[in-house]
């Protein structure tokens, strides 16, 4: 299973030094700094003062450097297998792994359907808490954490998507779960983004826009120091809270605190790609829709659908918005068009937002079924309920 310190090697050229240079700086066999950077051996104990020293940075600094360990083609090795069998062998390696499994899955998720994604994240949470409950190095436990977070909120969502919302406690126990991981791992981002995620089912599931800002506004508050792309993130989701019961001062109120997160952003922010500015509009034309104004959410969502062509489920989500907002203003033609775009994104992914959404687009349209083009939708409708 390839592996590579990446920032090690930076670090190390960032010094100015060639492997064969700080091999012999350090006084050990440039081999030797190659393992190292493959990540198939660690410094020594003795020697790491040195190395910290030669690489400018501190004790601390070099452990965190010497922890991140990136897998470059993650497939399944003997390495994985013996850890499966002999759990308290498990080392930053194998993690790296897992951690690596994770993010192609996450990678897939705005293209893939959740019911194909379930299993593959399934195995792979099962397996990161086996090994996390029985690694025996602290360090490794604490890396087996950090992924457990990850994992847990993987798999409440695909496990809400799949249920298409209507199972609330299942997601509501592995977004639990991954906050506690992601406390124990001393990760607020992620503790924060499962927060957030809790907020999501009282928003869309339970119907409950108390409760979905009480948990949008913790997640903002676990994230102020941390992220503020998922500080933005969460208070956009406190400002649809407020929009779902008609309070427009404090609507607006968070719109405005979670536009001014864009200018705090920096690329050091893990959750940038979540906060964007097609995130923010599509959010922005749902608390309009919400708030009864559809000739506002119009005009955000017909830019928001077409930047988000690479998203999927993000898109059909927007687009059932559309849909909904066009109805509403009586543009009959063109909502249906936009009702099959949506039902088009619905069929390739599945996703539950999207999926209710085009549900409820079609309930809106109950006032023309007797119209030939109304007929075609439910159609489809009924065609997309019968192959859940």
């Amino acid at each position: 299973m390839p592996a590579k310190r990446m920032r090690f090697t930076k670090r190390r050229k960032s010094a100015g030094f060639t492997q064969e240079g700080l091999a012999e700086h350090l006084g050990v066999e440039r081999s030797t700094v190659g393992r190292w950077e493959s990540a198939e051996t660690e410094p020594q104990a003795w020697l790491r003062p040195k190395l910290a020293r030669a690489l400018r940075i501190s004790g601390e600094e070099l452990q965190a450097v010497l922890d991140d360990v990136t897998i470059i083609q993650a497939q399944q090795s003997e390495r994985v297998n013996y850890a499966l069998e002999h759990p308290g062998s498990v080392d930053l390696v194998v993690v790296a792994y897992l951690h690596e499994r994770l993010r192609q899955l996450d990678e897939s998720y705005d293209r893939a359907s959740s019911t194909s994604l379930l299993g593959p994240a399934g195995h792979v949470h099962g397996q990161v808490k086996f090994l996390r409950e029985n690694a025996s190095d602290p360090r490794v436990r604490r890396a087996l954490y950090d992924v457990e977070a990850d994992s847990a909120t993987i798999m409440g969502q695909l496990i809400w998507d799949v249920s298409q919302r209507r199972d609330h406690q299942a997601p509501l126990s592995y977004f639990a779960e991954a906050v506690g991981a992601a406390h124990h791992a001393r990760d607020p981002s992620t503790a924060s983004y499962a927060t957030l995620r809790m907020s999501y089912v009282a928003l869309y599931g339970e119907k409950n826009p108390a409760r979905g800002v009480m948990l949008a506004e913790q997640a903002a508050g676990l994230a102020k120091l941390a992220s503020p792309s998922l500080t933005g993130l969460s208070l956009l989701h406190v400002a649809e809270g407020h929009a779902m019961t008609g309070a427009v001062k404090e609507c607006e109120d968070a719109l405005r605190k979670a536009e001014a997160q864009f200018d705090r952003v920096s690329t050091d922010d893990v959750a940038a790609p979540y906060y964007t500015v097609n995130e923010y509009n599509r959010l922005v034309g749902s608390c309009y829709l919400f708030l009864d104004l559809p000739e506002r959410a119009e005009p955000i969502l017909r830019v928001t659908t077409r930047a988000l062509a690479s998203k999927k489920k993000s898109q059909a989500i927007a687009l059932g918005n559309l849909t909904l907002a066009l109805i509403r203003q009586g543009k009959l033609d063109e909502a249906a068009s936009t009702m099959h775009r949506t039902i088009d994104a619905v069929e390739l992914t599945r996703g539950g937002g999207g999926l209710n959404l085009a549900f409820s687009a079609g309930r809106a349209l109950r006032q023309w079924r007797n119209e030939p083009w109304a007929q075609d939708i439910n159609d489809r409708l009924l065609a997309l309920m019968a192959a859940i």
